[in-house]
């Protein structure tokens, strides 16, 4: 239905959809959906990359998500968009580490 409206694409993500348009469909999908009786749990513009850049290098991995969190923690920055792809076994391993 979500395609109907004019989204670009719809794809299932646990139990949720993840639905994504051209920003100057949001409201239009957003008002289509709602009308046929869909909720959402979230509906925002946001960036989203292109290309992602896979990282599997632990140090390079902690010190991007190092980056991240500082960035996410300062009072002055409202959002943080980034591209870098890191498997969860690499996360796990370094959230781990800093344990």
């Amino acid at each position: 239905m979500a395609l109907e409206a004019g989204a670009e694409d719809a794809v299932l993500v646990g139990n949720l959809f993840e639905i994504t348009s051209d920003p100057k469909d949001f409201d239009a999908v957003k008002k289509f959906l709602k009308e046929k009786g869909f909720t959402t749990e979230s509906a925002e513009i946001t960036l989203v990359p292109k290309d992602y850049v896979r990282v599997t290098d632990k140090d390079d991995s902690r010190k991007i998500l190092g980056l991240m969190e500082t960035l996410e923690d300062h009072d002055d920055v409202q959002k943080v968009y980034a591209n870098f792809d890191i498997p969860d076994e690499v996360i796990a391993e370094v959230t781990a580490a800093q344990k």
